[in-house]
């Protein structure tokens, strides 16, 4: 197992961060920031995915009051997202939001950084800097090097200040760029760090960039928090995330499932009965271990996966045998086949 880079602590609502806490997956809304309803279902259905952590932009102080009726309507901590208008992230901390997400460096000069970082000190707020190299600043390179850069000069301005309860992310859309700017920035800071692809593209090369760079980067022991930037579903961003971290045994967070990729010799519809299975365990909560669960087509793996797994499905002719802890315990059809894993991983957790 990898060591964790160590970094300071922080605390996001309920959520720890960095000192090695738990890595933790958000991720941020795309409803109309205006629209507090919209938020909240969006809020809730990524918690319940799995999101530790929400973050919705902040345009204008309308969006900040709004962020305030969410903050009253939902567990998940709230992270506001400021761009500009420093007065944008005066009213977030005053409505209540749990950390702020700004480039100090756009949001005016000294007396407006230092006025965010009294703000947020007094309420102990954290902050994010967040800077991408799409957005670097003028002045600097489009590289790596540039990115670190920027988001060096931003931490001096709140540290300057006394500020100290800081994140730092510097994204890229693409995986080198991304990697080689994370690698720097954790021999440089001890802040906690968020980790992503920014801009990493629609759902398939999104998810493979970004489970790239992020697996290298975790497996390193860099990086105390994801997110996975999809144009999608958020709730599909949680569930990368989510994946990433178990692949890692970052996290158990709900039950493991094993399926073979199917071929020839298949007489049953694995993919229909693995993702039918996923979809029910997802709705449930655990305890005790997690249990491992495999669908398998046929007799050349599902025997050996049978013995490893929990409770597992070999397929035969149109029907499956269920082993449990490595025993056969029963033969089903496939139309019955889900119902039947169910309740044997009810009866065993």
């Amino acid at each position: 197992m990898f060591t964790r880079k160590q970094t300071r602590a922080l605390k996001i609502g309920s959520v720890d961060l960095g000192g090695g806490a738990p890595v933790s997956v958000q991720t941020m809304a795309n409803a109309d920031p205006h629209d507090a309803q919209a938020l909240v279902r969006q809020a809730v259905a990524c918690a319940e995915a799995g999101a530790d952590l929400f973050r919705l932009t902040v345009p204008d102080i309308e969006a900040a009051k709004i962020l305030g009726e969410v903050r009253r309507m939902v567990s998940i901590p709230l992270v506001a997202d400021i761009h500009f208008d420093w007065r944008c992230a005066l009213a977030a901390i005053e409505a209540g939001t749990d950390a702020l997400r700004i480039n100090p460096g756009n949001i005016g000069g000294k007396e407006r950084v230092r006025a965010v970082a009294r703000a947020a000190g007094e309420k102990r707020v954290p902050i994010r800097i967040g800077v991408n190299l799409g957005s670097i600043e003028k002045g600097l390179p489009r590289t790596p090097e540039g990115l670190v850069d920027s988001a060096l000069r931003h931490l001096k301005l709140l540290e300057d200040e006394g500020f100290r309860d800081v994140a730092i992310s510097a994204k890229a859309s693409n995986v080198s760029d991304t990697i080689a700017a994370y690698r720097m920035l954790a021999e440089k800071t001890d802040c906690p760090l968020h980790v992503g692809v920014t801009e990493a593209g629609t759902f398939l090369p999104g998810t493979v960039r970004s489970a790239v760079a992020l697996g290298v980067l975790l497996e390193e022991g860099i990086g105390d928090t994801i997110r996975v930037s999809l144009t999608d579903d958020p709730v599909k961003e949680v569930r990368v995330g989510v994946e990433i971290l178990r692949a890692l045994g970052l996290r158990e967070r709900g039950a493991a499932v094993t399926s073979c990729p199917t071929c020839g010799r298949t007489k049953v519809d694995v993919k229909v009965v693995a993702e039918a299975v996923e979809a029910e365990l997802s709705k449930m909560r655990f305890k005790g271990g997690v249990p491992r669960v495999a669908v398998m087509g046929c007799a050349v793996n599902g025997p050996g996966e049978a013995k490893d797994a929990d409770v597992a499905l070999c397929g035969g002719d149109g029907e499956f045998l269920i082993y449990v802890k490595g025993k056969h315990a029963a033969k089903v059809s496939q139309a019955d086949a889900v119902k039947k894993v169910i309740e044997y991983v009810v009866s065993i957790s």
